[in-house]
């Protein structure tokens, strides 16, 4: 008979003094490098994505918003006719 240590497909890797688990989190670092790069060692946080992810995008399309709304302001005149009545125009362009 043989031994099954040998035909075991299933072995699990040698638990010597320098094997270490595969990642970052098995490398030895000092407490400054783990406290500049945090999100190398953190597990991540889905909830916590999810509300950045939304608030990034709320943040982008309020921009957005702003941009268009200064667009369309500014096509916009106050002008002043020769009786002295003051109202708002939209700017032409003198090529038409």
């Amino acid at each position: 008979m043989s031994s099954p240590d040998t035909t075991d497909a299933k072995a699990e890797p040698p638990k010597s003094a320098g094997y270490k688990s595969p990642g970052l989190r098995g490398i030895r670092t000092t407490s400054l490098f783990r406290a500049v790069n945090p999100e190398l060692f953190i597990k991540p946080n889905k909830p916590v994505m999810a509300f950045g992810l939304l608030t990034i995008t709320l943040c982008v399309g309020y921009i957005a918003y702003l941009n268009a709304t200064s667009e369309n302001k500014a096509e916009l005149y106050e002008a002043i006719d020769s009786e002295g009545t003051r109202y708002t125009r939209r700017k032409t362009s003198k090529w038409e």
